[in-house]
């Protein structure tokens, strides 16, 4: 732990996004499993994954944005508020104009914009299209160390672990579908580890962005608050009632909740 606190930010975050690639990778293996993994199972850890993006999108990102605002000489409200709307309106943005399906839409038509893309590659893009701002969230938490007195590493990794606990679900949920659409479970691996891909790289960017700019630090954890509440809202909780297992999915989505909660008060 002393080696990781003396590295740069950047670099910090770049390894905490690989963690949390990595975890999305365990998840995606459950592919191997001889058996399916139950749908109330799967409900119940979508449930928990929605929990804890919502618990670090207050705990983790709102609040540090409310005081650092306030610190900075600005409107408690004003930074969180411009941040929160910009982020949750990029993704919606991003919705409309990146053709994607998300797994539990598997009899519907895509969303966005009509493509001739395949169902396997429009149901990767969903996947990893929301996980921008998971790994945008780390990658700020780890720019933040030394700006405030509130920001530690111990928070940051607190916050990377909440990522990666959520992101075993997530993995399992899209190399699952890849599987049902025909795919064998190596490529359905394959595919759903790399829908993650895109989180240590945006880590490291969202790290290196605050550490060199202190003043977009309120705006830029925020930003990520939105878009992980977009990403809750618009498919992991719909996602986790669609099977009808709406009450384990809701338990779920509690515990995921109270566990991150902890998890960002003890160690931050």
């Amino acid at each position: 732990m002393d080696w990781f606190a003396a590295q740069p930010a950047p670099l910090q975050a770049l390894m905490a996004g690989i963690f949390t690639w990595g975890v999305t990778a365990l998840g995606a293996a459950g592919v191997f499993l001889a058996k399916r993994p139950s749908q109330k199972l799967l409900d119940i850890m979508l449930g928990f994954a929605g929990g804890v993006m919502i618990a670090a999108s207050y705990w983790s990102l709102l609040a540090p944005a409310i005081e650092i605002s306030e610190e900075l000489g600005y409107p408690g409200w004003l930074p969180p508020l411009i941040g929160f709307l910009a982020g949750g309106g990029s993704l919606r943005l991003l919705d409309m104009v990146m053709p994607h399906l998300h797994p539990a839409m598997a009899e519907t038509h895509p969303d966005g914009p009509p493509s001739t893309l395949r169902r396997t590659t429009l149901l990767v893009l969903a996947i990893t299209l929301h996980n921008i701002p998971e790994g945008l969230a780390v990658g700020v938490a780890f720019g933040a160390i030394g700006m405030l007195p509130q920001a530690t590493v111990a928070g940051a990794v607190a916050l990377a672990l909440g990522m990666g606990l959520q992101n075993f679900p997530e993995g399992l949920a899209v190399s699952m579908p890849l599987r049902r659409e025909g795919l064998t479970r190596t490529r359905s691996f394959f595919y759903g580890q790399l829908s993650a891909i895109v989180e240590p790289v945006f880590a490291f960017l969202g790290a290196l962005l605050v550490y060199i700019a202190r003043p977009l630090l309120p705006y830029a954890l925020a930003f990520d608050a939105g878009a992980m509440i977009f990403v809750v809202v618009e498919e992991t909780v719909p996602e986790s009632q669609a099977s009808g297992n709406g009450d384990l999915a809701t338990t779920g989505f509690l515990i995921g909740f109270a566990v991150m909660m902890v998890l960002d008060v003890a160690l931050g």
